[in-house]
């Protein structure tokens, strides 16, 4: 077992419940240190919609994820917890936490269970501070390790090393080189739940005053809607944060593989922001066209429609003055204020990655067709899908049929 995020520790453990002896390598001084940071602001496990809805957030993998969440999808996960004694529950916007919302009292339930197996056993031996850096000539696994170069023979391997976001904690991509040089197919690494670099009214970003002013502030109760190459509408309510090159947050990151294949395809992609999505356009326009005396716009705007801080910050940002000037054009922003954005953040900086191990490189048991004996689970399979309990959901149920399908091999 190589890497020791969720994906590989659920796989360790399809395997030494069933009395196989399993060594697992990170390189890392610890395991699961990305899921621990994931869990920092509460740890959302999964998602309560139905089996359809949450196929579908896995967009052109649709078809390889479902079989694997049929095994061990949200349900399955939430008995899983019970059964290391964490209760689980279902918030107002359908996501599934621990009750305590940590993510680090599940870890350590989940490494005690693995290190000492209730039904006996040997129990996974974890050596950590082992870098894999591919196979040797003989076949064997190489790793650099404290003590110097080791060599692991292995009857089965599950390489679980994650994708190329967040290096810092393991994931680095670095797989990617030995595997091609054994003749694996990759798709490229591209960020994915990422922020993006916004164009500006003059092609260069934001102003140094909107950048030192509101950087790090957040857009409340807006919407984003946009249309695909297909022309088809995407549209949806909550919030996100303007940076200090663009914008990131939740809201960006649902639509975050659109706009980045947009870009990548045509140069630039954008969106439009709705600041007051609870009214209509008729509403707004009435609203501006009321006299408004000797008060300012600003001042007008904040009595008659609250609009203030950061949202009118972004009006007089993105709009010509003239535009300011005419209760149409000005409504019509209000209601559509298109923002341009002209590349993704770095992949390192992304929650996620898209790219990696193709599933038609794969079998059904995710056992590389290159290499024999050779399976891959988690962040380093090609996919994707967005933030809400379903990146790890995915993750854990891939681990669940590399495991098993190692168990199979075996047998």
């Amino acid at each position: 077992m190589v890497g020791g995020g969720p994906a590989g520790l659920m796989a360790a453990e399809q395997l030494s419940a069933a009395g196989v002896s399993v060594h697992l390598f990170d390189a890392m001084p610890s395991v699961g240190r990305k899921f621990l940071l994931a869990g920092k602001g509460g740890m959302n496990l999964s998602h309560s919609e139905g089996a359809e809805a949450f196929a579908g957030r896995y967009g052109a993998r649709r078809a390889a994820i479902a079989p694997l969440l049929q095994d061990f999808g949200a349900g399955e996960l939430r008995d899983w917890a019970k059964g290391l004694g964490i209760e689980t529950f279902v918030g107002s916007s359908g996501r599934v936490f621990p009750a305590d919302m940590k993510a680090a009292p599940l870890l350590r339930a989940w490494l005690q269970r693995l290190r000492h197996p209730v039904a006996g056993g040997p129990g996974v031996q974890f050596h950590m501070r082992h870098r894999c850096t591919g196979w040797n000539e003989a076949g064997a696994l190489r790793f650099d390790a404290p003590q110097g170069p080791v060599a692991v023979q292995a009857r089965a391997t599950v390489l679980a090393l994650g994708g190329g976001s967040w290096s810092r904690l393991g994931s680095d991509g670095a797989w990617q080189s030995w595997l091609a040089a054994r003749g694996v197919p990759l798709a490229p690494l591209k960020p994915s739940n990422c922020g993006f670099d916004v164009a500006g009214r003059e092609g260069e970003g934001w102003t140094a005053h909107f950048r030192e002013r509101f950087a790090g502030q957040p857009f409340k109760s807006v919407a984003i809607r946009r249309r695909d190459a297909q022309g088809q509408a995407w549209q949806r309510k909550g919030e996100f944060v303007a940076t200090a090159t663009g914008v990131e947050g939740s809201l960006v990151y649902a639509c975050s593989a659109a706009l980045r294949d947009a870009i990548e395809s045509g140069g630039s992609a954008g969106f439009e922001l709705d600041l007051l999505p609870d009214r209509s356009p008729e509403q707004v326009l009435a609203e501006l066209r009321h006299p408004r005396g000797a008060r300012s716009l600003s001042s007008h705007l904040k009595s008659r429609l609250g609009l203030d801080g950061i949202k009118m910050a972004i009006l007089h940002e993105l709009l010509p003055k003239e535009a300011l000037a005419q209760p149409e054009a000005l409504a019509a922003a209000i209601k559509g204020l298109p923002v341009r954005l002209r590349a993704p953040r770095p992949i390192d900086e992304a929650i996620s990655s898209a790219g990696g191990v193709p599933f038609e490189a794969l079998d059904e048991q995710l056992m590389l067709k290159a290499l024999p004996g050779v399976f891959c689970a988690g962040e380093m399979l090609d996919w994707e899908a967005p933030t809400g309990g379903y990146l790890l959901t995915a993750c854990f149920a891939s681990g669940v049929r590399a495991g098993r399908g190692v168990l199979q091999r075996l047998r």
